[in-house]
């Protein structure tokens, strides 16, 4: 990779180096020397890794170093793809690659000046079927194609990426999800077998068609979706815009926001992104036509939390992560309830800000995506903007009744206890939460604005 890389003019932090010697004896006396962190990775083949210090989680630049057991051309056939099947010495890594004296036996170099992903030999899905999702990915990244034997191999042993561990599906189905046009490379995957293969739980969405606003099917609809929440978040196009971006709420704070890590490299971005292809995930399982013919999903984001965590945790992503995205999928509906008879009162704003916690600015934003996805090439442009100035006007009045109930509070639960003769308890908590909420709309600025509003509470 780090050889190709380098043909392409493009970063890398990985580095990968073969030795002829026992890799797990060498490499800890090179972890001191670069001053990096020494891990084993795989004691049966030899095989280890330097992380190397002062990079963050983002950026992290690592060193692999494997045992090479006979030749390094026999060592290059063990890789997956030829234009990873690519080795320079070492005395010759500080010279032009383009220049050096590049070992190639499989005619990577030619496979890179072609843009072709090619198998280096038919054993290679069979030796590690991660690969079969890293083929894809890398001919999306580099924007390559894959060639058609590699491409009908990976068709006839999609199935064996069902028996990769989840926390190596978990890592690469995230740099899957850092691909611009992440919905287009979904669509190729599933075409090969491979979504379904790995969410088993996404198959009966396929074909399953949805009320008349919708252009498309279920699965279809979430793909599109992932592709969307990129065009809202300004990481990506959506091929449906017809002066759509223009109207879409943005900052550098919400730049920010998105882009901030939660853990192991999966963004808020990335999350998101998660969120959308499993959002709709239980409808299958609730759907029903009712009494005038039309089809139904009550109940769709109850039911498809839970099989969303499952499926994270199978995966192993973090408790937050998991979190994250099960509460999106949970409320994805609550922007558009919240605004269905007009501007929400500051009292719904605050509800709402207070019920989905740490991911409401994430499932506002969603919303839009969804109404994107829903809508597709028949997107009415008035009816958008509509909605993306009612997300603007309560982002903005939550970021105002934050500065109003910011701490320190008006009053606290011993002022409710010592003037109310109250006895602490749930209750105090309780009221103490109506005043915020009373704070947030305004009803109340000050303390004795408060306790006569604790004293109507009691009273009534």
């Amino acid at each position: 990779g780090f050889i190709r890389d380098a043909i392409l003019k493009r970063n890398t932090a990985d580095i990968d180096i073969a030795v002829t010697t026992d890799a797990l004896e060498f490499a800890p006396g090179l972890a001191q020397a670069l001053d990096g962190k020494f891990i084993p990775m795989d004691k049966e083949n030899r095989v280890c890794r330097i992380i190397l210090k002062n990079t963050n989680d983002a950026n992290r630049q690592q060193v692999d170093i494997s045992t090479v057991k006979a030749t390094i051309e026999l060592d290059l056939g063990q890789r997956d793809f030829t234009i990873n099947a690519l080795a320079v010495p070492l005395k010759d890594i500080a010279d032009i690659i383009k220049e050096a004296d590049i070992i190639d036996p499989f005619k990577g170099l030619s496979d890179i000046q072609g843009k072709i992903i090619r198998i280096v030999s038919d054993k290679a899905f069979k030796m590690d079927a991660l690969r079969l999702l890293r083929g894809a990915r890398l001919a999306s990244e580099l924007d390559f194609v894959i060639d058609s034997h590699t491409e009908e191999l990976i068709k006839k042993h999609c199935s064996l990426i069902e028996d990769v561990p989840g926390e190596r599906i978990r890592e690469e189905l995230l740099r899957i999800f850092a691909v611009p046009r992440t919905g287009r490379l979904l669509l190729y995957l599933e075409d090969m077998g491979l979504i379904t293969a790995i969410l088993p739980e996404l198959a009966p969405s396929k074909g399953l068609q949805q009320q008349y606003e919708h252009h498309w099917d279920v699965f279809i609809h979430s793909v599109k979706t992932v592709d969307a929440i990129g065009f809202v978040l300004k990481q990506g196009k959506w091929e449906y815009d017809t002066k759509a971006a223009a109207h879409i709420p943005w900052s550098v704070e919400l730049a920010e926001y998105f882009n901030e890590e939660i853990s192991g490299g999966g963004t808020r971005l990335l999350l998101i992104k998660l969120a959308a292809l499993l959002h709709d995930i239980a409808k299958p399982k609730t759907r029903f036509i009712d009494g005038e013919g039309k089809t139904r999903f009550f109940g769709h984001p109850r039911e498809g939390a839970p099989i969303a965590a499952d499926i994270l945790k199978r995966l192993r992503f973090s408790s937050k992560e998991t979190g994250i995205v099960e509460s999106i999928v949970l409320h994805h509906l609550r922007p558009t309830q919240m605004t269905q008879t007009g501007a929400p009162t500051d009292k719904a704003i605050y509800r709402y800000f207070r019920d989905v916690t740490d991911v409401a600015i994430d499932t506002l934003f969603f919303s839009l995506a969804d109404h994107l996805a829903t809508r597709g090439p028949n997107l009415d442009l008035t009816n958008w903007q509509q909605h993306t100035t009612m997300i603007n006007y309560i982002l903005n009045k939550h970021f105002e009744q934050e500065k109003m109930i910011a701490p320190p509070g008006i009053i606290s639960g011993d002022d409710l206890i010592r003037e109310f003769k109250l006895k602490p308890g749930k209750r105090i908590g309780e009221l103490l939460e109506a005043i915020r909420e009373a704070q947030a709309s305004a009803e109340i600025v000050s303390r004795e604005d408060a306790l006569a509003y604790i004293n109507r509470l009691l009273n009534m």
